[in-house]
């Protein structure tokens, strides 16, 4: 299997349990990226989970957007932080110029 990340959801592991995720995702995950993109958008800067919870959708299917995103080149760090609900801090985050052309 060719390594076509971030455009494709990226796999890690040798077990097969991580491709097949990866795989079940690709085809919502353009639509989950453009969602990623409006709701970083709308909320001007924000931290992973503050993103999930205006967008109403599931950590699990977002945060690896992020990660995609970042690799683009469509979003990037603030370089601030903000705590989450955990208590843990959070890398705050908001698009590029690229990004917000992306729109």
């Amino acid at each position: 299997m060719v390594d076509r990340y971030p455009d494709i959801p990226g796999a890690k592991g040798l077990d097969g349990t991580s491709q097949d995720a990866a795989e079940a995702m690709r085809p919502r995950a353009s639509h989950l990226r453009r969602l990623t993109l409006n709701t970083l958008a709308r909320l001007g800067e924000a931290t992973v989970l503050e993103a999930v919870a205006a967008a109403g959708v599931s950590r699990e299917s977002l945060q690896p957007r992020f990660s995609e995103l970042r690799a683009m080149g469509l979003v990037e760090p603030t370089g601030a932080r903000r705590l989450n609900p955990s208590g843990k801090a959070a890398a705050v985050l908001r698009l590029t110029e690229k990004g917000r052309a992306a729109l």
